[in-house]
């Protein structure tokens, strides 16, 4: 199982939100590559970006501090937020990101996305965030009434690389993650799954890889590593050793 250790980038700063409100941002450091370059240092192979200004706005806003964490590190990067259209993908699929994420695009513009996969093969991840279920968009604001699973399933054989799942209501609330209902997403697909929301410390980590054979490829984490709750050697042990 992997874990993707998240800078979340607000007004060119590494922030944390409290269950995707930005008036309830926590900024962890002024410096997104800085923070890059920690992570790495601290053992990960990966990380996550997140665009928040991007997924409000509709439009990649953060780009110089996405581009620096790209020329700070040689760990993949998968980046989500603001990413609405073909030429936003390509563009920074062209410029160094490994994966993009893709959530409105998922719900408002399938097609596009299915596209995408096949001219970007596992390249493309389907951002899912979740509220009650119900499909939320453009950063959270919009709630639809399309259900998680449906908007899955409607990707299932399109060549999504993976699915991104967010328990809005758990993200950065540090309640634990909710693997089971990560697992049921998991198991009633074919497309590997990140689980991402309320990482609280090494027992959500455990919670999570018992359920790898449910299909949950990895785990995305926040608040609990800028926080020092999550040690980063013993999560990496126990995500990459069998060891639950």
């Amino acid at each position: 199982m992997n874990i993707y250790p998240a800078i979340d980038l607000k007004d060119g700063k590494c922030v944390r939100l409290l269950k995707g409100r930005m008036e309830d941002a926590t900024e962890f450091n002024p410096d997104p590559a800085n923070q890059a370059v920690r992570f790495r240092e601290a053992g990960f192979d990966r990380l996550h970006l997140v665009d928040l200004n991007g997924a409000f706005d509709g439009r990649s806003t953060n780009e110089a501090a996405v581009r620096a964490v790209l020329n700070a590190t040689d760990a993949p990067v998968q980046l989500g937020g603001g990413i609405r259209d073909r030429r936003a993908i390509d563009n920074w699929l062209e410029r160094g990101v490994t994966r993009v994420i893709l959530g409105t695009m998922a719900l408002r513009n399938p097609a596009t996305v299915k596209a995408a996969c096949r001219d970007h093969p596992e390249q493309i991840v389907v951002g899912i965030d979740a509220r009650g279920g119900k499909v939320a968009v453009e950063g959270w604001a919009e709630q639809s009434e399309m259900d998680a699973l449906d908007l899955a399933k409607a990707f299932e054989d399109a060549g999504v690389a993976a699915i991104v799942f967010t328990d809005i209501d758990r993200d950065g609330a540090l309640q634990g993650v909710n693997a089971e209902a990560t697992a049921e997403l998991a198991r009633a697909i074919s497309i590997p799954v990140i689980a991402s929301g309320g990482v609280a410390g090494i027992e959500d980590v455990k919670r999570l890889k018992a359920l790898e054979d449910a299909g949950i490829e990895g785990v995305i984490i926040g608040r609990a590593l800028y926080d020092g709750r999550l040690e980063p050697m013993e999560a990496l042990r126990i995500a990459r050793d069998n060891i639950v």
